[in-house]
C-alpha cells in the first residue's frame, strides 16, 4: 500500500507535484492543507473513490513541504490529521507530515543481504545488544540528540568491540511523546526526524550491514496512541480502532487497540511490516507485546471485555493477523527474523503457521527472565530453597524457539539497575551480576541484554539522558564490560553454546539438585555432539574446593570463561587454567573432574587437547 498511498513526488504534463491519497471513506470532503494555500480547508480537494480512497495530483508541492489531511465528517465537523502512509515528519511538537522522496538510497549491502538470505538463523549465534537510540550517548554541542548518522559510527564501533551480532531498536517510528519511547506510534510508515531524515535512517542500517551487524526493528502493531492528529477517529468514525472500548480501548496504555478484523486495517499493517525490511533493509521485526494481541480479556475484568464468536477470549482476528504477517514476510524475505515479545504459555508461538503455529522465528522468553531474576534477588543464604526454581525452566526450554532477554523492561519504573538489584555487599553485587551474565550466555537460547547492563550501572535507564559512560575506566565496571565482551566472542566462537539453542539434544544437566550447596552444571553440545563444553555455578558465596562432576569424556579440561577471574573484577580463586579428569564415576558418568569453585561465579570448562608438562612439571 506504500507504493500507492500516502505522498508521492511526481511529474504530470511537465508539471512537478506530489500524488496525494488517503483512505476516509466516511468523510464528506477531503483537502490538502499546506504553506502554499496557507493551511486552509477548501484550497485543495481531492477526489473520492467507490473505495472510499481520496486521491489528487497537487502541483508545485514537493520534497521537504509540510502537509496535513482536512477531513470534513458526516456530522461537519473538521479534522486535521497527519498522513497515515507518510515517510517523514516535522519535529515534534509540530505535527505535520513531509513530503519525502524515499528512493534512490545508494545502497552498499548487497553482499550482507545475499548471506542473510542464506542463513538458518536458528543454527548461528544470535547476542542483541538492545538501543534507545535517543540515550545512548548524547552530544556536548547542546544539540538533544545524535544523528543516525553520528550514531552509525559510534555505535558500530562500539557494538564490534563488544562483540555483539546484532542491534535492536527500541521504536525509531514517529511518536509524539519522548516518555512512550517509541510505542505510542504515530508514524508507521515514518522514522522520527528527532535523529534526522529517512535517508540518514538507511545510512544508519546500510552502515551496521557492512560492518556485519545485524539491526532488529521494534515494531508496535497492538495498540497506537490518541493523539488527536493521529489515526484515532480518523474521519470522524472508529476507522483504524474498534468502536467497542471493551475491544478498540487499551486500559494499561490509554491507547487504542487497531480492528484487525477490518481488510483496510489489516493490508495497513502488513505493508508497514513489510516497509521497513523492503525500504530500509532491516533485518527483522521484534514485535512489541504480542499478548496484548492475542486476548480479548488482557488486563480487563469480567464484564470488561467482549467473547469472541465461539464464546472465548482469544483474539481471533489478530491471531490470524499475525500468521499472515509472518507468512508473508517470511516468504518474501528469506532470512529475516521476527521475534515476539509474548509472556503468557500461548502454545506455538515460534512454530510455523502450517503446524498450527504463529509463524515467530523465535520469542523472548519471559519465564527465564522472571525466575532467573527472582531468583537472584535471593540474598544467596536462602537460595537453597529455590533450586527448582531456576532448573525449572529446563521443562519447557525447547518447546518454543526462545530468545533471552534481560532488556529495557527490567531496568524502569522503580525496578532499578540489575547491579542494584543484585543482593550483598558491593563485592557481592558485582560477583552476582558477573554470575547472571554467564548463566545467560550458557543457557539454550539467544541472548539480548539492554544498554548500560554492559557498564553495570547503577542507576536505572533514564530516556531524558544517555547512559553513565563516566564509569569507563573503574576497575569493576570495566571488569563487566569486559565479561560481557569475552562472552559475546565465546558464544559466538563455541558452536555447542550457539547451534543447539532449541534442541533438546544439546543441553543435559549434570547437576541440578544439589540445593544444599546451591550448585548447578550441565553440558552444551554442539549438532554432531563433537564439540563439548562443561558449565559449573556456584550461586552462594562459599568457595567449593574438590568439587567432582561427571564429564562425557577423559581429557584434560580447559578453563575457557571464570566469572571470578581478576580481569573481570573477581577474587582471581579457580582451577589453574584447568584440570585433568579421572576414571571416577560420577553423576553416571565414567569420568569426572574435580574442580575449585570460586564464590558466586561461573566456569566454563572445554575439552582439549592435554598440554604438555615441562619436566619440572613432571618432577
Amino acid at each position: 500500500m506504500y507504493q500507492s498511498m500516502g505522498a508521492h513526488p511526481d511529474e504530470v504534463n511537465g508539471i512537478k507535484g506530489t500524488r496525494f491519497a488517503v483512505w476516509a471513506p466516511n468523510a464528506q470532503e477531503v483537502c490538502i492543507i499546506c504553506d502554499r494555500n496557507h493551511w486552509k480547508h477548501g484550497e485543495f480537494y481531492l477526489n473520492s473513490s467507490n473505495a472510499g480512497v481520496w486521491s489528487g495530483f497537487m502541483p508545485e508541492v514537493g520534497q521537504g513541504d509540510a502537509y496535513k489531511f482536512s477531513l470534513r465528517g458526516q456530522n461537519g465537523e473538521f479534522f486535521e490529521k497527519c498522513d497515515p502512509y507518510a515517510f517523514y515528519s516535522e519535529l515534534r511538537p509540530k505535527t505535520a507530515s513531509i513530503v519525502y522522496d524515499i528512493e534512490n538510497f545508494p545502497w552498499q549491502d548487497q553482499q550482507w543481504l545475499r548471506k542473510r538470505q542464506e542463513t538458518n538463523w536458528h543454527n548461528q549465534p544470535i547476542t542483541i545488544y538492545e538501543v534507545h537510540l535517543g540515550s545512548w550517548k548524547r552530544p556536548k554541542d547542546g544539540r538533544q540528540f545524535f544523528t543516525y548518522r553520528e550514531l552509525a559510527k559510534e555505535l558500530v564501533d562500539y557494538v564490534q568491540q563488544m562483540g555483539y551480532t546484532h542491534i535492536q531498536l527500541m521504536p525509531v517510528t514517529e511518536h509524539p511523546f519522548d516518555g512512550s519511547w517509541g510505542y505510542q506510534t504515530t508514524g508507521y510508515f515514518a522514522p522520527t526526524s528527532r535523529f534526522g531524515t529517512p535517508h540518514d535512517l538507511m545510512y544508519f542500517v546500510d552502515y551496521c550491514h557492512q560492518a556485519g551487524i545485524g539491526v532488529l526493528f521494534d515494531w508496535v502493531p497492538g495498540h497506537f496512541p490518541t493523539d488527536g492528529h493521529s489515526l484515532g477517529r480518523f474521519d470522524g468514525t472508529c476507522l483504524y480502532e474498534h468502536a467497542d472500548p471493551r475491544k478498540g480501548f487499551h486500559p494499561d496504555w490509554g491507547t487504542y487497540i487497531f480492528n484487525y478484523g477490518r481488510n483496510e486495517v489489516r493490508d495497513f499493517l502488513l505493508s508497514s511490516a513489510h516497509f521497513w525490511i523492503d525500504k530500509y533493509h532491516f533485518d527483522g521485526l521484534r514485535v512489541d507485546a504480542v499478548a496484548s494481541m492475542l486476548y480479548l480479556d488482557y488486563s480487563r475484568e469480567e464484564g470488561e471485555w467482549v467473547p469472541n464468536q465461539s464464546g472465548g477470549r482469544e483474539n481471533l482476528e489478530a491471531i490470524q493477523f499475525l500468521k499472515d504477517a509472518n507468512t508473508s514476510l517470511h516468504g518474501a524475505y528469506p532470512g529475516i527474523l521476527t521475534i515476539a515479545e509474548e509472556s503468557t504459555s500461548w502454545g506455538g508461538v515460534s512454530h510455523p503457521v502450517y503446524n498450527g503455529g504463529l509463524g515467530f522465528s523465535m520469542k523472548w522468553d519471559m519465564g527465564w527472565m522472571n525466575d532467573t531474576l527472582r531468583y537472584m534477588h535471593f540474598d544467596p543464604i536462602y537460595r537453597s530453597h529455590h533450586q527448582g526454581e531456576l532448573s525449572f525452566r529446563m521443562i519447557y526450554a525447547f518447546t518454543e524457539n526462545f530468545v533471552l532477554p534481560l532488556s529495557h523492561d527490567e531496568v524502569v519504573h522503580g525496578k532499578r539497575s540489575l547491579l542494584s538489584q543484585m543482593p550483598g555487599d558491593l563485592w557481592q553485587q558485582f560477583a552476582n551480576l558477573r554470575l547472571l551474565y554467564g548463566y545467560q550466555y550458557t543457557m539454550p537460547g539467544k541472548k539480548l541484554l539492554f544498554m548500560g547492563g554492559e557498564l553495570a550501572q547503577w542507576t536505572e535507564w533514564n530516556h531524558d539522558a544517555e547512559l553513565d559512560w563516566k564509569l569507563i575506566g573503574h576497575e569493576k565496571h570495566d571488569g563487566i564490560r569486559r565479561l560481557i565482551g569475552d562472552l559475546n566472542y565465546l558464544y559466538r566462537s563455541e558452536k555447542s553454546l550457539y547451534e543447539t539453542d532449541f534442541s533438546q539434544e544439546g543441553f543435559s544437566w549434570i547437576q541440578c539438585d544439589d540445593s544444599k550447596n546451591s550448585v548447578f552444571a550441565f553440558e552444551r553440545d554442539s549438532t554432531e555432539g563433537d564439540e563439548h563444553v562443561i558449565v559449573v555455578a556456584n550461586f552462594t558465596p562459599v568457595p567449593r574446593e574438590g568439587y567432582r562432576i561427571g564429564v562425557p569424556k577423559a581429557g584434560f579440561y580447559h578453563e575457557i570463561i571464570n566469572s571470578d577471574a581478576k580481569i573481570y573484577g573477581g577474587s582471581n580463586m579457580g582451577n589453574a587454567g584447568g584440570v585433568y579428569s579421572e576414571k571416577i564415576i560420577s553423576h553416571g558418568k565414567a569420568d569426572s573432574i574435580t574442580l575449585n569453585l570460586p564464590p558466586l561465579a561461573l566456569l566454563i570448562m572445554k575439552p582439549v587437547a592435554a598440554p604438555q608438562k615441562s619436566k619440572t612439571e613432571t618432577k
